[in-house]
């Protein structure tokens, strides 16, 4: 049997033997999932009845990955020269290496493993049943298995390796309490000083709704841009898990001190049962997902200042997360008036439909069946422009109406509620991601919410310029004499929302060729300058 998966192993990496010289972009398509499709196929075969640790289907799956690692030229990193670490009851490792080119940064090593082991014919303590029969684990953890296989292959296309070194782990054991990491770790290989990054790949085959979680992500500060950097090509939503869990090999390695990030599509209802079998597995699901996985090997792996733990990912969770995530709800309406006029419109004038008791207008002695024609001395073109007005206007102003029965229009004093917002936003800082910046509130009405920003968007640049704290992102984000081009983030997809500032020109009197501060906005230490408005279409 032996034999044969050799000569399988070099038959599949035949077309690859002239590779070498790809570009980065040609590396990353080299991922297909063609080829993830072969090696799931084999690994949860039944010929290989469910690889458990220590048993033939387990030796033969462990063969299979070494033949393919040999051919690929990589380095043994395991015992004696060899590609295996052997522990326990005849149980594996597989470690291979590859170096990195730079003399001095190749010594560090960014290590990136999947287990490849599953648990045999199932019993009592690890299947959900029935036990007695094959679990092939074509999710739990072929797909991880292969996944890895490809991100290998696609580091060899490569006309030159990255700086750093990397370390390729297939772990044994898993599923008997996380055994050949816990070993290696242990009896590690090579230097454990040396070890700068973990990457863990397990079950990645089941995407569904291009959701990833995304585990480990605030194990080293500044990770989630880097993360998100590494999503570019492949766009996949990215949930972003605050809570550490010890359900697979990333957890020894964060005992450890060592930052970590674990790729995982999700658990399902064939999960630990014979069910999960290769006819359910999403092939281009675990193709984007080790294609992110090699991107972000590589920018770890290129990387001249290493990450360091950051130890207060051991306090945090989802509550935590819930926390500092809730959306900013303590402001409340500036003006206090309805009307009935699509937002679309050109108009001349707002017919007021409605006050709020004791509301700023109502205080003005705005009435319903009024018209206003101007606010803060200005026309009212459309709702958008009357809306962004309100809403950055100076709390002291006035308001024009014509009202049925007086001659002339008024235009009556004003006080508004709340203070200035001219951007529209509020926005908190975050310890483990000083570089990007969370959206606590958007106003409704505000030049943000007309420009396409959303509470819980991420901000990670402002006309080009990244910032390393909320004072730098204020002092970027209130310069209104040139348009603002935001790079943001929703759930690990960057997009970019263009604002334009003209629109708050006139009520600010901002001259755009002038050198002059913004209006004046106070910021606040976490969350800053501006707080959301009423949420009732059709209200300021």
């Amino acid at each position: 049997m032996i034999r044969l998966i050799s000569i399988l192993a070099l038959l599949l990496l035949a077309p690859l033997a002239a590779a070498g010289e790809a570009t980065l972009g040609e590396a990353v398509h080299s991922i297909q999932s063609d080829d993830i499709k072969r090696h799931v196929e084999t690994l949860a075969a039944d010929s290989f009845e469910g690889r458990e640790a220590g048993s033939r289907g387990g030796r033969a799956a462990g063969n299979y990955i070494v033949e393919l690692v040999k051919a690929q030229g990589l380095q043994p990193a395991g015992d004696n020269g060899t590609y295996f670490q052997w522990f326990g009851s005849e149980y594996r490792n597989i470690l291979a290496m590859l170096p990195g080119k730079d003399p001095t940064l190749a010594q560090q090593v960014i290590v990136v493993g999947a287990h490849y082991d599953h648990v045999g014919y199932g019993n009592s303590t690890n299947s959900f049943g029935p036990t007695g029969y094959i679990h092939n684990g074509a999710d739990d953890n072929a797909s991880g298995t292969s996944g890895l296989l490809e991100v290998i292959e696609a580091f060899q296309t490569l006309a030159e390796p990255p700086q750093c070194s990397i370390l390729f782990c297939f772990w044994d054991g898993e599923e008997k309490g996380l055994l050949g990491s816990k070993h290696w770790l242990q009896h590690p290989t090579i230097a454990l000083s040396r070890v700068k990054f973990y990457l863990n790949l397990d079950m990645i085959g089941r995407l569904r709704k291009g959701r990833v979680e995304v585990s480990g992500g605030r194990t080293a500060h500044r990770l989630r841009s880097l993360i998100t950097r590494s999503n570019e090509a492949t766009q996949l939503m990215l949930d972003f898990d605050w809570e550490i869990k010890a359900n697979s090999d990333h957890h020894p390695f964060y005992e450890r001190s060592i930052p970590y990030v674990m790729l995982h599509t999700g658990l399902h209802d064939q999960y630990h049962r014979p069910q999960d079998d290769v006819e359910l597995i999403s092939f281009d699901g675990a193709q984007s997902v080790a294609r992110m996985a090699f991107q972000l090997t590589w920018l770890l792996a290129n990387e001249e200042t290493p990450r360091t733990f950051r130890d207060l990912a051991r306090r945090e969770g989802p509550s935590q997360r819930r926390r500092f995530e809730s959306p900013y709800l303590g402001r409340g309406s500036r003006l206090g008036v309805r009307w009935a006029t699509s937002e679309a419109e050109a108009i001349d004038g707002l017919t007021v439909k409605g006050v709020v008791p004791a509301s700023p207008a109502s205080l003005a002695g705005v009435r319903s069946g009024d018209k206003i024609i101007a606010f803060a001395g200005l026309p009212i073109p459309t709702v958008e422009q009357f809306l962004i007005n309100v809403q950055a206007s100076p709390a002291s102003t006035t308001i024009t109406v014509e009202r049925e029965g007086e001659e002339s229009p008024l235009e009556l004093p004003v006080t508004l509620n709340e203070k200035p917002s001219p951007l529209g936003i509020r926005w908190r800082g975050d310890d483990a991601n000083p570089d990007v910046m969370f959206l606590t509130s958007v106003v409704p009405g505000s030049l943000a919410a007309a420009s396409g920003l959303r509470t819980g968007d991420r901000i990670y640049e402002v006309n080009g310029q990244k910032f390393d704290d909320g004072h730098q992102f204020f002092d970027l984000v209130t310069d209104f004499t040139q348009p603002l081009r935001l790079v943001v983030e929703r759930q690990g997809r960057l997009d970019t929302v263009e604002v334009d500032t003209s629109k708050l020109h006139a009520i600010l009197g901002i001259t755009p060729t002038a050198e002059q501060p913004p209006a004046e906005v106070a910021p606040a230490e976490t969350a800053p300058m501006d707080e959301p408005a009423p949420t009732e279409p059709g209200s300021s």
